[in-house]
């Protein structure tokens, strides 16, 4: 089975600039895109190996991911370059 890619720069790539600046400029969106790429890892990892998960479990974790690059999203949209 394929699997999809959730990397924020594949997600967003019209924002590639805009990530890259928050990311050096931003401890908490920088925070937060570690935990996006960490849950996302963890998401990947269970889908390739078919790790033994509750689909509860499951579903938490990828609300977690999407939550979070909402988040992510709405603050790349908010910046404003000084």
């Amino acid at each position: 089975m394929e699997m999809l890619q959730h990397e924020l720069h594949r997600e967003f790539p019209e924002h590639t600039a805009t990530i890259d600046a928050l990311k050096s400029s931003d401890d908490r969106f920088s925070r937060l895109f570690d935990e996006y790429h960490e849950v996302d890892r963890n998401v990947e990892e269970i889908e390739e190996h078919d790790v033994p998960i509750s689909d509860i479990e499951f579903e938490i974790l990828k609300k977690r991911r999407l939550h979070l690059k909402d988040e992510l999203y709405a603050m790349i949209c908010a910046y404003r370059p000084q």
